[in-house]
């Protein structure tokens, strides 16, 4: 193993240079074979969890996920204030900042970067809790996809270019995992689930994310400083990557139900006259359903933030009688 590693870290210095000294010796980083090996696990356990779970029964897990999402949630908004505090130390530069020039602030990235990394391999478990939960449906090419690649892609991140211009996608997803973890950890206790409604939204959250970052990244690219511009490069290509399968998550999950529900109820308004109606009748009774759907939207929608706010005047009551 030791001759493996002596290899691939030879090899990798050849092709990216020399690695960021300050991350020398760090847990996890000092070697590529460990986070390669996590991976490979994690792609194996995804074919063949499913297979082992198919003829038994799904766990709950109600309990340990709750921990597990407050945990991460924590986890997230720890390391997004972190960041946020270390770059207004280090005066980061939005357009375009090097990983050698922000001074004390600089290690203070680093240190909030390791965690991010970190948080990659532990994110794993969401995997495993839909698996254990026969919730296979959920076990998507975007979601293992973005699993599998963020730790690999951050181990290189770690080694070579552990703060300056990377700092800005780490913050927005840490802010974003906030909400999502939140949103999860209250949807394992079913009486919190019909105040649930803003799912929806953090998808376009993270759609937003991923456009901020490509132009945060191209802005590194048009005013360049000290930061390696291959990296520049290669973020944009994949958050490119991430928006075209969030989008088709989207697309698939959100749009394509509500012009479902919407053209049932558009058939449902135009049936009492037998397909008799003018040109000038059917656009009016178009545009009066269209009207309507959205006066019941604001109506659903204006009804689901008082029953959460209820919910939360209430001291979450129901959140404690779940366990």
């Amino acid at each position: 193993m030791e001759r493996l590693d002596k290899t691939i870290n030879s090899y990798l210095d050849v092709w990216l240079g020399p690695r960021d000294p300050r991350v020398k010796g760090w847990l996890l980083l000092e070697n590529y074979t460990p986070t390669f090996i996590f991976s490979v696990l994690y792609l194996l356990i995804v074919w063949l969890g499913p297979k082992y779970m198919r003829n038994k029964q799904p766990f709950s897990c109600r309990g340990i996920l709750v921990v597990y999402n407050l945990g991460l949630t924590l986890l997230s908004l720890y390391m997004f204030y972190e960041l946020v505090t270390g770059v207004w130390e280090g005066g980061y530069n939005f357009y375009c900042q090097d990983t050698h020039s922000g001074g004390e602030a600089d290690m203070k990235i680093i240190r909030v970067l390791w965690w991010y990394y970190f948080s990659k391999l532990i994110e794993f478990m969401d995997t495993f809790f839909f698996i254990l939960r026969k919730n296979n449906h959920q076990i998507t090419v975007l979601h293992v996809y973005h699993h599998a690649t963020m730790l690999n892609i951050w181990w290189f991140v770690m080694n070579w270019v552990p703060c300056g211009h990377s700092y800005f996608g780490a913050t927005l997803n840490s802010f974003i995992h906030v909400l999502m973890y939140s949103y999860y950890g209250l949807s394992a206790v079913p009486a919190m689930r019909p105040y649930l409604w803003w799912k929806k939204y953090i998808t376009q959250g993270q759609l937003i994310q991923f456009v901020l970052t490509i132009f945060q990244t191209s802005c590194g690219v048009v005013w360049p400083c000290a930061f390696p511009q291959g990296w520049l490069y290669f973020q944009i290509f994949y958050m490119i990557s991430l928006i075209i399968l969030f989008t088709n998550f989207y697309i698939q999950t959100y749009n394509k139900k509500a012009s479902s529900r919407r053209k049932e109820y558009q058939n449902g308004s135009t049936a009492t006259v037998n397909g008799e109606l003018s040109f000038k009748e059917a656009r009016a009774t178009e545009m009066n359903s269209q009207s309507k759907l959205e006066e019941e939207y604001l109506v659903d929608l204006r009804l689901r933030i008082e029953v959460s706010l209820r919910a939360c005047r209430q001291g979450f009551k129901g959140f404690w009688i779940s366990f």
